[in-house]
């Protein structure tokens, strides 16, 4: 195989800002209310209908700034959590070596 779907065409994969998607999905919204398929929207707008409808859960209804402290705020979740994650490795180690000296 070639990497291709099977018997589809695979779209090439290119990643979207924050604001790009955004963009789209206004432009989709626009096409919609004129009368136009969730197809030919995508079509036009250059992203399969998976992506479309994951985009549209995901950043539906927001403008570019809230679009933006979001993914500012799971970056900031994730660096959290690492560090969470350290603590408690750390916690667990030194229990650990108190327990071996008892």
């Amino acid at each position: 195989m070639d990497g291709s779907t099977e018997g589809g065409f695979r779209m090439p994969r290119k990643r979207y800002s924050v604001e790009q998607i955004i963009s789209k999905l206004r432009e989709a919204e626009v096409e919609l209310s004129r009368g136009g398929t969730t197809a030919e929207v995508c079509r036009k707008i250059g992203v399969s209908d998976q992506t479309y409808y994951r985009w549209r859960k995901e950043y539906g209804g927001l403008r570019i700034d809230q679009a933006a402290r979001l993914k500012e705020l799971e970056r900031e979740n994730a660096r959290l959590k690492r560090l969470v994650a350290d603590q408690a490795l750390d916690i667990s180690i030194l229990k650990e070596a108190a327990s071996g000296n008892s």
